[in-house]
């Protein structure tokens, strides 16, 4: 698969991979463009692989809080980055003055940005000393806060003061966004080249308090053509010889991307009452064409969730899962909440949410998370506990699901959901040989400014051919007219 492309079209993509160190779009989706990078491979053998899965479980169960017992409308894209065999995908942002770049994991599933930060308390981070950090000392345009900041995750926390700074993301620009400084985080909570996480859920649900930079953009009268963003993400779990980091596909804001998916965009609105995050009512579902008996209405809410791997459910809808599945059986121990099954098996899973129709396919390849050593497969669905709040969504959909359609987010009243039927050019990137994109700060910016009295939107100025900072190197900006010339060639 990754050596279909024609040799012109690679010889091409590695010519502009080296030139302007990003993946374009194609013509037709106006705006400016953010990429989306892949996490590195999850660990193959068995007691590595057990650390990670039980760390990623332990993560979504403190995440959302289980327990045990003149203005200028536009839009933008940004290209992710696939990191570790699907484990997580990123985008870049640029923050300060002059301009700093950071992978962020883009995370629908929280509402806070924070970044790692270089102070004299950063010796508590123990060991992650190589990650990216953003220097408040660096910027001429941060400002202190210095309320705490805190962040409990199942293997760890992160805890620093909020500050507030100019960030850019996918092409707009907010000065004044308030954000974690993070002075201290447990061991391996972030990994290069990871330097945080930019939160792309509601306020309702912010440890900090403040307006995500996204909401900050819909709030702010003609800053979007449409308040909405929207997922492409790409597919390297069944590539045998994937890299540490593949290009993951693509993330959309104001518009969305209609060479990517086909037919209409399927939306559901979340339902009347549900907390800050983006959330449907799972109605159905079914696996090797049987049924699996689900609850109804807030026992089947659902927090659509681009920073969650996998699938997270009560225990007993697993269990139903997997009883269907032929040779499975919990895999405990080390791996307690998974399952196991004969890697042989090619599952077909669908599921429907809302009032609609649609049932949408989670590939065979993707219900799996990897292949154990002895030859079994690891389930991507695994038990959550009973939720310690009405706030907390008992499901959580992840990428395991996301992988299969093409995601829209839309800011609505009431807010909702979409999926739609990916395209065969998305379908096409799946597994395909390109270079991975890199952070680079576009020439034009749609500005808005948080102020007092309310936000007021400006238009950034030209950096055609200037030099920014990206983590102490430095890159050419990128001019709007280079995009639209070679968008169509570098996707397709």
């Amino acid at each position: 698969m990754r050596d279909s492309l024609p040799l012109s079209l690679l010889a091409l993509l590695s010519l502009l991979s080296t030139t302007v160190n990003v993946l374009a779009v194609p013509s037709a989706v106006s705006g400016q463009s953010i990429p989306i990078i892949r996490r590195s491979r999850v660990p193959q053998n068995d007691k590595d692989l057990a650390a990670w899965a039980q760390k990623h479980k332990a993560y979504i169960e403190a995440k959302y809080g289980f327990s045990k017992p003149t203005e200028k409308r536009a839009n933008g894209l940004n290209l992710l980055t696939d990191l570790q065999f699907d484990s997580s995908y990123f985008g870049s942002i640029a923050v300060g003055t002059p301009p700093t770049t950071f992978n962020v994991i883009l995370d629908t599933g929280s509402s806070d940005l924070w970044l790692s930060t270089s102070t004299s308390e950063s010796t508590s981070r123990q060991g992650q000393d190589n990650i990216p950090q953003y220097n408040p000392s660096s910027s001429s345009s941060f400002e202190q806060v210095n309320d705490t900041f805190s962040i409990q995750y199942g293997s760890g926390a992160a805890k620093g003061v909020l500050g507030k700074d100019t960030v850019q993301f996918s092409g707009f620009q907010v000065t004044g966004q308030t954000f974690g400084l993070v002075t201290q985080t447990t061991a391996q909570l972030l990994s290069t080249p990871l330097s945080g996480l930019m939160g792309l859920a509601f306020e309702d649900i912010a440890s900090s308090g403040a307006t995500p930079f996204w909401q900050t953009l819909v709030n702010t009268p003609g800053t979007l053509d449409s308040p909405l963003m929207a997922f492409q993400l790409s597919r390297y779990t069944n590539v045998t010889d994937a890299q540490p980091l593949e290009p993951g596909g693509t993330f959309n804001i104001g518009a969305v991307n209609s060479s990517l998916y086909t037919g209409d965009i399927d939306y559901q609105n979340t339902p009347d009452g549900s907390p800050g995050y983006w959330i449907l009512e799972l109605t159905s579902m079914s696996v090797q064409g049987n049924s699996i008996s689900l609850p109804s209405g807030e026992g089947a809410w659902a927090a659509i969730d681009t920073g969650t791997t996998g699938v997270g459910m009560p225990a007993e809808i697993v269990q139903n899962i997997f009883a269907q599945v032929p040779g499975s059986q919990p895999a405990g121990g080390q791996f307690d909440g998974y399952y196991t099954y004969p890697c042989s098996t090619n599952i077909d899973a669908q599921v429907g949410f809302g009032n609609s129709s649609n049932r949408w396919t989670i590939s065979s390849a993707d219900f799996a998370f990897q292949q154990l050593e002895d030859g079994s497969c690891l389930g991507a669905f695994f038990e959550l506990p009973s939720s310690s709040g009405t706030t907390t969504p008992p499901i959580i959909i992840g990428d395991t699901f996301l992988k299969n359609v093409y995601s829209v987010f839309r800011a609505s009243n009431p807010p909702s959901v979409g999926f739609a039927t990916l395209s065969s050019t998305a379908v096409s990137l799946n597994g395909a040989d390109g270079p991975v994109p890199l952070p680079t700060i576009v020439s034009s910016l749609s500005g808005v400014n948080p102020t007092s009295t309310g936000v007021s939107v400006g238009t950034g100025g030209q950096n055609n051919g200037a030099s920014s900072t990206t983590n102490g190197v430095h890159v050419a900006g990128l001019a709007v007219s280079l995009l639209t010339a070679v968008a169509p060639l570098l996707l397709w």
